[in-house]
């Protein structure tokens, strides 16, 4: 039997990880599979095979070419955020992530995060911090479950985005004839964003299990199937 995604990965892997998840926070760019295999004393086998786990245990997603195409938050593609820090410039890898970057990455307590709204265009930023989340009344619209996020991670990425209103995502979901998903607050995006990859940049990393995400979704205010967590009167996501 396959071992579960929640179980520890091999020290080989975690070392890989690490080293991944490193450089993407520093630079806003991954490491190279030889300059990961130089800085671990590691031979290409090891390193493809490691990645190869990674990939298959959720921690990373490979583009058709085997290059790393996310590490969560991170991504080395443009999927419609842009997360400018005092020192670095990332790719966020949707609405989630974007946020998130602040609170995961210790030197840069303080970004901003821009997008364009996926119905009419307008630009959009935001200074997204520790201390409270930004203003604004845009809406965060995911389109696909968190039970399916992992069947195609690039396409679930590139549709958690940020609108200018709920009149935008009915719009944008006429228009593209997909069925309406989740739709939030700003608040409770920084909210999901602010605690969900804590540890990532340390080690060793465990990932939650889904009955502690879904414990997670709920402390953050989202409720019901979408997000595998009990419906409760008030809720403030419109699914």
């Amino acid at each position: 039997m396959p071992p579960t995604l929640d179980a520890a990965i091999s020290s080989t892997a975690e070392r890989v990880r690490l080293t991944i998840y490193g450089s993407f926070a520093a630079s806003g760019h991954c490491a190279s599979r030889a300059d990961i295999a130089a800085e671990l004393q590691l031979d290409a086998a090891e390193v493809g095979s490691a990645i190869d786990e990674l990939q298959t245990r959720h921690h990373v997603v490979l583009g058709e070419s085997g290059d790393i195409v996310m590490a969560h938050p991170f991504s080395s593609v443009n999927l419609g955020f842009s997360v400018m820090g005092h020192d670095t410039l990332w790719w966020g890898g949707c609405a989630w992530d974007s946020f998130a970057i602040p609170h995961l990455v210790p030197t840069e307590p303080s970004v901003l995060v821009a997008t364009t709204c996926p119905a009419c265009g307008t630009a959009h930023a935001w200074t997204v911090d520790r201390d409270a989340p930004p203003e604004g009344d845009q809406v965060a619209h995911f389109l696909v479950p968190a039970a399916r996020i992992w069947h195609d991670v690039v396409h679930t990425c590139s549709n958690q985005r940020i609108f200018c209103s709920e009149a935008c995502v009915d719009d944008w979901l006429y228009r593209s004839g997909n069925s309406r998903g989740s739709s939030f607050d700003l608040a409770t995006l920084w909210r999901l964003a602010e605690h969900w990859y804590e540890g990532r940049l340390d080690t060793p990393y465990e990932r939650r299990d889904p009955v502690a995400a879904a414990a997670y979704f709920a402390s953050v205010g989202l409720h019901g199937p979408f997000w595998g967590t009990p419906e409760i009167a008030g809720a403030p996501a419109r699914e």
